[in-house]
């Protein structure tokens, strides 16, 4: 099956910046769409980001200007440059593996802090 893993998180202070970065392993369609969605304790899973396989990227209207995504096909890996990081920002960062009519593919999810 399809494997995605996430690193990058951490601590950091509020204006802050920090790069996540997911590679996705198996079976991998050249057609795809990577994306970034998040989860702060007791709110739902909200879409922050996504790029197609030809690079068009989208962005949800509270990352826009931001936040870059941006990914690299050889190796099947997809970056989310945060700069100017707010607390409101705090949530764990789950990247999402999207191909044609598949079960979407989940990664396990890396904690993003951001203090006040």
């Amino acid at each position: 099956q399809v494997q995605l893993v996430e690193s990058g998180g951490g601590l950091v202070q509020s204006g802050g910046s920090l790069r996540l970065s997911c590679t996705a392993s198996g079976s991998i369609f050249a057609i795809n769409v990577m994306g970034w969605y998040r989860q702060a304790p007791g709110n739902e899973r909200e879409f922050v980001a996504a790029i197609t396989s030809d690079g068009s990227p989208n962005y949800a209207d509270s990352v826009k200007g931001r936040f870059t995504i941006s990914r690299d096909n050889v190796n099947n890996t997809v970056y989310l440059q945060m700069n100017s990081l707010k607390p409101e920002d705090t949530a764990v960062y789950y990247c999402k593996l999207t191909m044609g009519v598949l079960p979407d593919s989940w990664g396990q999810g890396t904690q993003v802090t951001v203090s006040s």
